[in-house]
């Protein structure tokens, strides 16, 4: 009997616990090509009008990098502006050329 209620119930559930993961991923999917796509357009737009966006204020990361500690201005850079590594050792390096540091 309990074998029989398994299947009955169990397994129709199952398939549809499966199912709603699949369509979240999916949905998850297309949110990410959009807002890529988004992303795309708008950098076109701001090039196209030759806005140039000015580098954040970042008194930590200019003090890090007058200490000489460009390790530690790429995590303080990272922690303001949420940027990934990379992005965020380019914009360090940027800002030392600025400052000829």
């Amino acid at each position: 009997m309990d074998l029989w209620m398994f299947l009955v119930v169990g397994i129709p559930v199952l398939l549809i616990l499966l199912s709603e993961a699949s369509s979240a991923a999916r949905r998850q999917r297309d949110t990410s090509v959009r807002l890529a796509r988004i992303e795309r357009r708008l950098a076109l737009v701001i090039e196209h009008l030759g806005i140039v966006e000015p580098e954040p204020d970042l008194p930590e990361v200019v003090r890090h990098l007058e200490n000489g500690n460009k390790i530690h201005a790429v995590k303080a850079y990272r922690e303001a502006t949420g940027e990934g590594l990379r992005d965020a050792k380019e914009a360090v390096d940027r800002m030392a050329a600025q400052r000829s540091l």
